[in-house]
């Protein structure tokens, strides 16, 4: 029996994988595929009121910058990297930039010191309370950012946040009514066509069920924002592929998983500089 993909409710779907929430619970999920818009998505999916457990673990490095350890401190290493280079790609002036999931804040801050004036919006509410004090002013949740006013914002930056909404449909909507005429949209996301999915496949980290609801390639991404947005560039984010594969080696059980993760990373950019599938991807639209 075929499962109605969430985005365009088509029953023109297929089993694409098996696999297991390794990083927290050990639950079986699957990962489905739909025939017409192209999108992955996990099922089952959770309900609002229990998906906040998934997230609970001292381990989850986006919303603990205070982990320690080998791994999240090169995590966080790297996070200040790319900090810089995500400002360089989602601005050209000083826009009025809203950061939706802002995580602790650390992007949005680097924009507000650049003289950017900002917003930022988070589910969770350690987060926002780690983000409000870097940034001395509230950060709110996502359903206060709905009731903004139309037309907003001059960029809105989505950084690995995508892929956690449920409804894609409803949240093309809201990213484009809070868009300025031809303001730009710039969503990353991994990328399930590189070669380190391939590689690693159930075991692949960035699948990271059932905390990511949907997986994304360019065809899916387009389709969803479909008569609404134009795309224009897409950027690579290779420092995804070395975090990933030490993550994806460590659920494998693999000894030395810092190693050979550092090993396969450097694989698939090399494999990727040819194909253009790396590990995580950086799409820049502009509002149509």
């Amino acid at each position: 029996m075929s499962i109605k993909c969430p985005f365009c409710e088509s029953e023109n779907t297929r089993l694409h994988l098996k696999l297991k929430d390794y990083f927290l619970s050990q639950e079986d999920f699957e990962i489905h595929e739909c025939d017409d818009c192209k999108l992955l998505f996990t099922s089952p999916r959770p309900d609002k009121s229990v998906i906040g457990k998934y997230y609970k673990s001292e381990n989850y490095l986006s919303h603990n910058e205070h982990k320690k350890g080998l791994v999240p401190f090169i995590y966080n290493c790297v996070k200040k990297i790319n900090v810089k280079r995500k400002y360089k790609i989602a601005t050209h002036t000083k826009p009025y930039l809203l950061d939706f999931g802002c995580g602790v804040g650390d992007f949005l801050h680097y924009a507000q010191q650049k003289g950017c004036e900002v917003m930022g919006c988070d589910l969770s509410e350690d987060a926002r309370k780690l983000a409000s004090e870097k940034l001395g002013k509230t950060i709110v949740t996502p359903e206060e950012i709905f009731t903004l006013p139309h037309s907003t914002f001059d960029v809105i930056t989505m950084w690995h946040v995508l892929e956690h909404i449920d409804d894609l449909k409803f949240q093309a909507d809201q990213l484009y009514r809070l868009l300025k005429d031809n303001g730009r949209l710039v969503i990353a996301v991994p990328n399930y066509k590189s070669y380190d999915a391939e590689y690693y496949k159930d075991k692949w980290a960035a699948y990271d069920v059932p905390r990511h609801l949907n997986h994304f390639h360019k065809e899916s991404l387009e389709n969803i924002f479909n008569g609404k947005f134009q795309l224009e560039k897409i950027h690579p984010m290779k420092w995804d592929a070395y975090y990933i594969s030490m993550m994806s080696e460590k659920f494998a059980g693999h000894c030395n998983s810092f190693i050979r993760g550092i090993f396969r990373g450097f694989i698939s950019n090399c494999k990727a500089c040819r194909s253009g599938e790396y590990s995580s991807l950086i799409y820049v639209f502009h509002k149509i």
